[in-house]
């Protein structure tokens, strides 16, 4: 034989070898399930994970000799009443609250202690608190069921205390044997669900406040206004330094609080041009909150963006960092959709509140999508290491919005808040530059807006937008 091939052989078998001694010591050492899309493994992360839903079991009252005559039908065997053996009997006032069925099918259950099963239908039921709520919710692991422990604004929490069910269970594996109890009460080992109060996904949200009458100018005119908002919101000027600069530059007497009033009034008319304009999203959205001041009290601003166009689709504002204004911020994102889609990518950051909206999404409505979460502010896990340049994207978007905020010291009302929100959205959305198009064009170009010379013909232009928006919107609900 060759000699070269000779030696290319065991070359090969050498190689060979240590690929084998390689994939050995991986198996061993390194694991090679990743866990790239369930966060961790660790229990640290739990809290951030939000369970599955229950099963839930509806109350049906049913008729027990209807029951009867079934199964003597089906089975061809007639069921009987019980036969007690020990001497002890069922009082006669006790009947099952399901189907009805007396005393002589009930079983005591627990011994004389007042708990009874039905033959008939198998329910089980104590003699005081009978077991007639419309809907029992059962763990989805062990089958027991949940006991509703804490109720919060939007919603009730309900646990699973089985300490033998296979989810705490497995969860519990992944903490150190010798654990202590305050260290177990540190992580989040139970099946958890949390039940919505109300059906957040059925609000009407195209209100118009009660205040809101139109445009009356009786000293000023369109063109004020158009100059109040470029220096208000575009150049961020607070409302007493643009009162400021209209007298120093255009010698134009406008106080602070007529420009407040202009500002109010313009975001209640271009919002629904805002919202319901065509942006074509993409399949990959990114949200986030931030902080503001409501008379000097912490409040929350949700914003949800296109991560492809980089439009902001979606934004609320809200006193508390509940699921509601988290639905709402999503509907309103969701609803610039023709259809939608099956492959959205849903990046967020490690709030649980945004996989529970998911999870009653996918519950109550066709909107099937996982939400891809971003935790920390290191790439501590494989998928925030993947995901964090598309968080980053509304976590700049988010620190545009403060600079322009900051001057403002705060809002004034909820309601100021809202609006101040929606004026700063149109500004981003449809008139400032963006980096993205090298500061040469706003993210959405207007066909109308483009022929506009100036900044204030433009905010004119926007206000005749949002006025024919909301009189075709009006138009729709008469017909």
């Amino acid at each position: 034989m060759d000699p070269i091939i000779t030696y290319l052989l065991l070359y090969i078998h050498y190689l060979h070898s240590q690929i084998s001694e390689l994939l050995f010591f991986l198996a061993k050492h390194v694991p090679l399930k990743q866990w790239a899309f369930d966060d961790s493994n660790s229990p640290k992360y739990q809290k951030f994970k939000i369970d599955r839903f229950p099963k839930i079991v509806y109350f049906e009252k049913q008729d027990y000799l209807f029951l009867i005559e079934y199964f003597a039908y089906k089975y061809g065997k007639r069921l009987k009443p019980v036969q007690r053996r020990n001497g002890k009997s069922i009082p006669g006032n006790i009947v099952c609250p399901r189907c009805g069925a007396t005393h002589e099918y009930l079983y005591d259950n627990n011994g004389g202690n007042g708990q009874y099963q039905c033959k008939v239908c198998s329910l089980t039921f104590n003699e005081n608190h009978h077991a007639d709520t419309p809907m029992t919710f059962k763990c989805p692991y062990c089958g027991r069921n949940l006991e509703c422990i804490k109720s919060k604004s939007d919603y009730f929490i309900h646990k699973c205390r089985n300490l033998k069910c296979s989810y705490y269970l497995r969860n519990r594996k992944k903490l150190p044997a010798d654990s202590s109890h305050e260290d177990l009460c540190k992580y989040k080992l139970h099946y958890i669900f949390r039940q919505p109060k109300k059906d957040l996904l059925k609000m009407d949200r195209s209100l118009f406040p009660r205040w809101f009458t139109g445009f009356q100018y009786r000293k000023n005119n369109a063109y004020i206004m158009g100059l109040c908002l470029t220096y208000h919101v575009n150049l961020g000027l607070s409302l007493r330094k643009t009162s400021q600069a209209l007298l120093d530059i255009h010698n134009i007497h406008v106080s602070h609080t007529m420009v407040a009033n202009y500002a109010k009034t313009a975001a209640v008319v271009i919002k629904p041009f805002v919202d319901t304009f065509d942006y074509s999203p993409s399949k990959a959205f990114t949200a986030d909150e931030t902080y503001i001041k409501i008379r000097g009290v912490k409040a929350y601003v949700w914003f949800i963006m296109d991560a492809v166009s980089r439009s902001i689709l979606g934004y609320q504002v809200s006193s508390t960092r509940s699921l509601k204004p988290c639905i709402d911020t999503m509907l309103m994102a969701f609803s610039k959709f023709k259809e939608f889609p099956k492959d959205l990518l849903f990046v967020a950051d490690g709030y649980p509140v945004y996989p529970l909206a998911s999870s009653m999404f996918k519950q109550y409505t066709d909107f099937d999508f996982d939400v891809t979460q971003v935790i920390g502010l290191t790439n501590d896990d494989a998928v925030s290491e993947r995901f964090r340049p598309l968080k980053q994207i509304v976590e700049r978007a988010n620190r545009t919005f403060k600079a322009s905020y900051r001057v403002k010291c705060g809002f004034d009302n909820p309601e100021g808040a809202t609006y101040g929100v929606a004026l700063w959205v149109a500004y981003y959305n449809f008139l400032r530059p963006h980096k993205l198009y090298k500061w040469k064009q706003p993210l959405n170009i207007v066909e109308e807006l483009s022929h506009a010379k100036n900044m204030p013909e433009k905010w004119q232009l926007l206000l005749f937008l949002g006025q024919k928006t909301i009189a075709d919107m009006q138009l729709s609900k008469v017909s």
